[in-house]
């Protein structure tokens, strides 16, 4: 029990990392969160024009939802720590992004922390649900239709794939579960923006 407590504030902790922050101070850029959609994300540290720092966010903010997964999965059973772990500790890294106690719990809306977290399930179910964002996000032109439907179909792809393509279990589709409607409730005004059809698609130009 203290070992699964301390795996999980560990992971909560190193969720609230905000490396959109972190990056751009070290790279002399200004606060993310200060222009665009004030989100500290990968997608509005690109609105800097500096890619560089963009493709670093989007790394470690993945990064950090992969590795806490990936380390109870596969280093875990030598200390009897069972896929309840891994849930949790997905799910606290992916709250940590959100509301990071490094940040005054200002943080992002957590699209590449839960890819990670989905990669540190299993590589495939990472990319399966890569590849629907990539297509979604194709034919809309619209990158947070694309998060949405992403996070939508993750857990559902979790539960039919079964045993089939990676190992099931209960408590790791809750947490997919709860991740998915934690990115919908974050997306709330890219939502609302939808509906009215003020949102802004890919490539478009600011007039």
């Amino acid at each position: 029990m203290l070992i699964t407590l301390g795996v999980t504030l560990a992971s909560y902790l190193l969720g609230s990392l905000s490396f959109a922050v972190i990056i751009s101070r070290v790279m002399g850029l200004n606060d993310p969160r200060s222009y665009g959609s004030h989100n500290p994300g990968a997608t509005n540290v690109l609105r800097s024009g500096n890619k560089k720092a963009a493709v670093l966010t989007l790394v470690f903010d993945a990064a950090k939802g992969w590795l806490p997964v990936f380390a109870v999965q596969h280093w875990g059973a030598e200390y009897e720590l069972a896929a309840g772990t891994a849930a949790l500790a997905g799910l606290a890294a992916f709250i940590g992004h959100l509301y990071p106690v490094f940040f005054r719990f200002q943080g992002g809306k957590g699209v590449a922390t839960a890819a990670g977290v989905l990669f540190g399930v299993n590589a495939l179910l990472g990319l399966a649900v890569a590849l629907t964002w990539v297509i979604v996000a194709w034919f809309s032109r619209y990158s947070s239709f694309a998060a949405l439907a992403a996070a939508l179909f993750a857990p559902a792809y979790y539960a039919f794939g079964g045993d089939v393509a990676w190992p099931y279990a209960e408590p790791l589709l809750g947490a997919l579960i709860v991740m998915a409607l934690l990115l919908v409730w974050r997306h709330i005004e890219n939502i609302n923006r939808l509906v009215a059809g003020t949102e802004s698609k890919l490539g478009a130009k600011k007039k």
